[in-house]
């Protein structure tokens, strides 16, 4: 019996034979990865009764899944990826097999995702309680999630992302103990998070975005789930504010909640990321396939072998006031932060220099006011930069990373900044007096005019205060006469004392 059929996978290899070909011996393992392959399913595997590994991803093959296949065994390890398959998933394998004790058995894996595959989830993959990672991503699959899938108990990979799903997040989900990663993202979900969540706590992806889920975020995650790397809620109707518990996953890397309704302020313990501080990226073994949306350098990236370095912050589109923490700037691997579209007031943090890992920073949409800080010059790797729409004024810095980002729109809508690459001049804007340095101090005006307003407004309190007594009160105004008189005789015969003697000391020499 010949074991394996292992050609040098991702090579560009045909692999033809005659559609009535059966080969004479069997195969254990079959790996044909990116080789090419005739169009439809091979029929020649129909007689291959003894696979424990079948490998066809980005073989383009199309078509539905022939019906001799549902009758075959099991297959532990089976990888149909990045094809054009298509129809319902009920011809999958579902005979009996024998278990063995080999890698195959040791790690079932069905890998289906990228193909066009539709209709409902069927049942009979609900039988696959081996399964340790299963992953139907990127098909077209309606309806609901089974409820048999609550006997999926060895599961710790379960991406169901990018399909047509609906209904609400099954709470069984949470029962499933053992779930490292769980991709529900780009569907039709709705409600609240179910709280059976919560017993996740070995849970490192939670990728729910592009749903139309809402309620709060609950405080269990972070009180009870702490290992996350990645938390993503972009794009639902989630509102409340970010709990504080948050911050205890302190191996974030990727915290995405742009584009919901989120209130209140931004939590500084975000500044307590240790994910987000450290170089060292999240280590996944090599047959996980896990794929994030970002939004980076001004539009939508999709990163999948080197998600793990990135390390983002996307709060933009929410509710969220008061000021930016400064404890942000901490975040020395930080790539990406975007705070765009929000009611944020106060500065930009004078420190934002530290944050030296910074690719994309989006600050855009607020409120912000006072001077850019000299040390976002800083930022050696900035390659997208948007201030824009703020209360920003005086010039704006110069120097390194910066001067190449040459376009003025990065600073539209902040009629008080001047200088490259706007083409309002600092030293001759419409008044031909104003220079940096009275532009510093134009910024710093308000507060200035404050506090002068402050004194006059206790001094002339004060003396009014005095005048108005004196004059409603006879004996007061009596008295202090009195007091003015006798204090003026008192100095006068002072004077004078101080005088004779000086005359005398004089008259002695």
């Amino acid at each position: 019996m010949l074991e394996d059929l292992n050609t040098a996978y991702n090579n560009k290899l045909a692999f033809n034979v005659s559609r009535e070909w059966l080969p004479p011996f069997q195969l254990i393992r079959i790996d044909l990865r990116s080789c090419k392959i005739e169009n439809e399913f091979p029929q020649w595997l129909q007689n291959q009764r003894k696979l424990h590994r079948l490998v066809l991803s980005n073989t383009t093959i199309s078509g539905p899944l022939p019906t001799w296949l549902r009758k075959m065994p099991i297959i532990p390890f089976m990888d149909l990826s990045h094809n054009n398959l298509s129809g319902p998933l009920t011809n999958l394998p579902i005979g009996v097999t024998s278990v063995e004790d080999n890698e195959d058995f040791a790690q079932p894996r069905l890998f289906l995702q990228n193909n066009i595959f539709s209709d409902s989830i069927p049942r009979s993959l609900c039988s696959r309680t081996d399964l340790l990672y299963l992953d139907l991503s990127n098909n077209r699959l309606t309806g609901e999630i089974p409820k048999c899938f609550k006997n999926l108990q060895n599961l710790q990979f379960l991406r169901l992302s990018s399909n047509g799903l609906s209904g609400i997040i099954p709470s069984f989900i949470g029962n499933i103990s053992y779930l490292f990663s769980l991709n529900l993202n780009d569907n039709n979900f709705s409600g609240e998070l179910p709280a059976e969540l919560w017993n996740l706590n070995e849970l490192w992806v939670l990728d729910l975005g592009d749903n139309a889920l809402c309620g709060k975020l609950p405080e269990w995650i972070g009180e009870k789930i702490q290992s996350l790397w990645v938390f993503r809620l972009h794009k639902n109707n989630f509102t409340g504010g970010i709990p504080q518990s948050l911050c205890t996953n302190i191996d974030l890397q990727i915290l995405d909640v742009a584009h919901n309704s989120l209130t209140g302020t931004i939590p500084g313990c975000l500044g307590e990321l240790q994910g987000m501080r450290n170089g060292q990226g999240i280590s996944v073994g090599s047959d996980v396939e896990e794929a994030f949306i970002q939004d980076m350098k001004g539009s939508s990236y999709e990163y999948t072998n080197t998600w793990n370095q990135v390390k983002n912050i996307d709060l933009s589109s929410n509710k969220f006031v008061g000021e930016i923490p400064v404890e942000l700037t901490t975040l020395s691997e930080l790539v990406g932060l975007k705070l765009a579209n929000n009611h944020l007031s106060g500065g930009i943090p004078d420190n934002i220099g530290n944050t030296r890992m910074l690719i994309s920073l989006d600050l855009s949409g607020n409120e912000l006011g006072g001077l850019i800080p000299p040390s976002i010059t800083n930022l050696s790797f900035l390659s997208h930069l948007n201030l824009s729409n703020n209360k920003l004024s005086g010039r704006i810095p110069t120097g390194n990373q910066l001067q190449t980002l040459t376009d003025p729109s990065i600073y539209a809508g902040n009629k008080d900044l001047c200088g490259p690459p706007l083409l309002k001049n600092c030293s001759n804007p419409d008044d031909p007096t104003i220079t940096p340095n009275k532009k510093y101090e134009a910024a710093h005006e308000p507060n200035k005019v404050w506090f002068y307003m402050d004194i006059i407004c206790g001094s002339a309190t004060g003396f009014w205060g005095v005048i108005v007594v004196l004059i409603l009160k006879k004996q007061w105004r009596h008295k202090l006469f009195m007091f003015a008189e006798e204090s003026m005789d008192k100095i006068h015969v002072a004077i004078m004392v101080r005088v004779n003697k000086m005359r005398r000391g004089r008259g002695a020499i």
